[in-house]
């Protein structure tokens, strides 16, 4: 028995340790927009007593490979169009210099990003690739996260849809792939909607790809993007999808809740951010519906509120980068990880910093790679304090 006592008996028998049904989720939901004060003491509860008193982060360098990309998001900034001051189509030149400054920063995450596809709709990325003698983005990524292994650091592909031939490939280097759900409603993708004219955010699109993951017992990255419209079934629903994969599969290493913010270059500038209260609640209610989840938010989209979202059940900063800016979010600086590590003391916290890959999810990676990762792991498969500071 749980030693909270609390007025909801939903969430009573969350903290004794039964999984809530949809329809009590969306109750719990509603309670807390009232008062949140019992869900965040049942989240808070089930963080420290499943994942203890760390918060763990990953310092990482944040490589942004091609930022052409087939999809529009109407809230995105991070796609370029050719000729565009903010365009990158990093050369293999280009990505050494940017590993080598990584290895002075002690990084150990090289996070590589790409726009969805880029070469099926520009012949700009169809050249770029060629020149460098690749065909595919997928094929490029492979070569240069053997590049980033090779440096000492670790990489952490998200570039979309990618198929299961491309991901097998991809799992020889990778300790770790990424692709956020944002949202598993398909309102999101109608006329006027977010992902109208985004293929690859169809949610069957991608389930279909975390299951493919699931089948290749790849450790995944994944979650949702909170107030771009959707509704609170909607995004309860979106756990939910996330929650079933990993009970299937059991190979979703981290779930990232992530603060709509509108960007000035979009066609959602106009639209306002995500409502604080009703953010801090999904998160709770996501640590209440995945009591063993690795949850994480970025701090640098909610600066000032560590406290909250700490008390929210998180126990994760996810990658936090020294010298490389956040190429989705440029509006927003990672904060100092020093600032960071201050923070979580104040709490009563320890930050630790992990790999891309959560140490209960290493014994997945093939045996080179779990060798590469004991020369700087600690007795946890953490990153060794004496490394990373």
């Amino acid at each position: 028995m749980s030693e909270l006592a609390l007025a909801s008996e939903c969430l009573n028998r969350v903290a004794d340790g039964r999984s809530p049904t949809p329809d009590e989720c969306l109750q719990i939901y509603h309670d807390a927009i009232s008062d949140p004060t019992e869900l965040l003491a049942t989240a808070a509860h089930l963080r420290t007593a499943r994942k203890g008193r760390a918060i763990t982060f990953s310092k990482k360098a944040f490589l942004n490979v091609v930022n052409l990309c087939r999809d529009t998001c109407s809230y995105c900034t991070y796609k370029a169009e050719p000729g565009q001051a903010k365009l990158s189509m990093m050369s293999p030149e280009a990505v050494l210099s940017v590993l080598g400054t990584a290895k002075r920063y002690r990084c150990v995450e090289a996070l590589l990003v790409t726009g969805e596809r880029p070469e099926e709709r520009y012949p700009e990325a169809r050249q770029w690739l060629k020149s460098n003698g690749f065909s595919s983005t997928p094929e490029y990524l492979a070569h240069v996260s053997l590049m980033v292994l090779e440096a000492g650091l670790f990489p952490h592909t998200n570039a979309g849809n990618l198929d299961a031939a491309e991901m097998r490939q991809l799992a020889d280097t990778n300790v770790s792939m990424g692709l956020m759900l944002e949202s598993s409603s398909d309102r999101m993708t109608q006329k006027g909607m977010p992902h109208h004219l985004a293929p690859s955010k169809r949610p069957a699109e991608r389930i279909k790809i975390l299951t493919d993951a699931g089948n290749l017992g790849i450790p995944m990255t994944t979650g949702i993007l909170a107030g771009i419209g959707e509704t609170a079934e909607e995004a309860i629903d979106s756990i939910i999808t996330i929650r079933d994969i990993n009970r299937r599969y059991g190979h979703i290493q981290e779930v990232i809740l992530q603060n709509f913010w509108p960007k000035q270059d979009t066609a959602m500038r106009g639209a306002p951010a995500a409502d604080h209260t009703r953010f801090m609640i999904l998160v709770a209610l996501a640590r209440v519906m995945m009591p063993d989840m690795n949850i994480q938010i970025p701090p640098n989209l909610s600066p000032g509120l560590y406290q909250q979202y700490v008390r929210s059940g998180i126990n994760d900063w996810g990658g936090v980068s020294p010298f490389t800016p956040d190429y989705v979010n440029p509006e927003f600086s990672w904060p100092a990880i020093p600032e960071v590590d201050r923070r979580c003391r104040d709490l009563g916290y320890r930050l630790r910093c992990r790999f891309p890959v959560y140490p209960e999810f290493v014994h997945m990676l093939k045996n080179d790679l779990q060798d590469r990762i004991a020369v700087i792991a600690d007795k946890d498969n953490l990153v060794r304090e004496e490394y990373w500071r």
